[in-house]
């Protein structure tokens, strides 16, 4: 699955806010492969760098309510950073 999520490349996440993907870390006991990423936006209480199962990171989300962005998945690759959906 490594090779779909791109390593020190931006994300949006389908509520949208933007992520910065650091790189790609292993389950020490399951191997199971995980996504290291960062917010890319100011907020006190969120200065974590956070991780997630990659299986996770990529998948195709139902419809819902809070999906202001349309996305068809969690988090989707992004080549301009530019629109603001939380306004």
């Amino acid at each position: 699955m490594n090779n779909e999520i791109k390593i020190c490349r931006v994300y949006r996440h389908f509520k949208g806010n933007y992520y910065f993907v650091e790189n790609i870390g292993y389950d020490s006991e399951t191997q199971e492969e995980l996504v290291i990423y960062k917010p890319l936006y100011q907020r006190e209480d969120d200065k974590n760098i956070w991780v997630r199962p990659a299986k996770m990171f990529l998948e195709e989300i139902s419809d819902r309510s809070d999906n202001i962005t349309g996305q068809k998945h969690r988090f989707e690759l992004c080549d301009k950073v530019s629109e603001n959906y939380l306004k």
